[in-house]
């Protein structure tokens, strides 16, 4: 029989708001008595992070680094990465994940400097109101959220694989809430000019992200390395502000701190938890549904599946299979 704090956890996920906001992280971390994200120490310890200039990025580096880990920040802006780079105590390398070219030379630097990488995260990201492209004429959400993370991953994946079956390396994506709304679809991943719409073509990127996250599990044995989505909630973020004003001026008294937001991330990276299973879609430490509508259930086929992933290999330039 669930748990009072189950179904209470269940209510909350399934009206979305309260659970999406700081309200549902604040009634989950007292029901459920949570410790802090990271309870060991870290030293010895590499991670790899796209988008710490600000927000979540900003907060998951900082937790890392507090624990004693060595942090690789990546970032698209030389000045801001290289700043935030000093306040976190980390070592910034500069790469626009929109271009793959700027991937690789990220990763070349990374694997010289490296010998292992515990850990990777995937946050770099932004909602565009106008449509525009990389140098390769791919949709720039999606050369950034899509591309750009496969390619990395699949550049790192020697780095971050461990012949330790307890302490596999870690895979992390920061998805959105907001995929919910989308299907999964290749054709119509990216959006023409004519029908652009940024809040629609971030759900779209998001969607393949989670899609992918469950295929990059199931073709890499989660003894060397376990992959993970999560969606934050809804969080109080330069990002947010810039890109959604509405949206923050009516839920800014609930909106999550990015350190909150940041909070399951961690813990995927640190805890035994994040070790002990793969593929799956997180919020707020648990486990959680890939679809809520029987409409973006029915467009997830295992065909679609495999165009995906052959669409984004092509594209990515990347061969996942000889990777490790």
């Amino acid at each position: 029989m669930p748990s009072p704090s189950s179904i209470i956890d269940q209510v909350l996920d399934a009206t979305i708001a309260p659970g999406f906001t700081a309200v549902g992280s604040s009634v989950r971390r007292r029901l459920s008595d949570w410790g802090p994200p990271v309870e060991r120490d870290l030293s010895g310890e590499t991670f790899v992070i796209t988008g710490t200039t600000s927000g979540i990025g900003f907060e998951i580096a900082c937790g890392l680094a507090a624990a004693g880990a060595r942090v690789i920040t990546v970032g698209r802006d030389r000045v801001r990465t290289e700043a935030s780079a000093a306040d976190i105590g980390a070592e910034p390398v500069v790469a626009d994940m929109s271009d793959p070219d700027a991937v690789r030379e990220a990763c070349r630097i990374i694997i010289a400097e490296t010998n292992r990488i515990d850990g990777l995260v995937h946050n770099a990201g932004a909602l565009l109101d106008v449509r525009t492209e990389n140098a390769g004429g791919i949709e720039t959400t999606i050369a950034a959220q899509v591309i750009g993370p496969f390619l990395m991953t699949s550049l790192l994946l020697e780095r971050l694989s461990s012949d330790r079956p307890t302490d596999p390396g870690r895979v992390i994506t920061v998805s959105s809430g907001g995929m919910y709304a989308a299907g999964l679809s290749v054709g119509s991943l990216q959006m023409s000019a004519d029908d652009y719409r940024g809040s629609e073509q971030y759900a779209r990127a998001k969607r393949a992200q989670v899609t992918l996250n469950e295929m990059w599990a199931h073709h890499v044995d989660p003894k060397r390395v376990v992959f993970h989505a999560m969606h934050p909630g809804w969080a109080d973020t330069p990002g947010v502000r810039t890109s959604l004003p509405r949206f923050h001026r009516v839920l800014s008294p609930v909106l999550r701190s990015p350190a909150d937001a940041a909070d399951t991330v961690l813990w995927l990276l640190a805890s035994e938890e994040g070790a002990a299973s793969s593929g799956g879609f997180w919020h707020d430490r648990r486990l959680r549904p890939i679809h809520r509508l029987p409409t973006t259930r029915r467009t997830d086929t295992s065909d679609r599946r495999r165009q995906l992933w052959e669409w984004v290999t092509e594209i990515a330039g990347a061969d996942p299979e000889r990777s490790l």
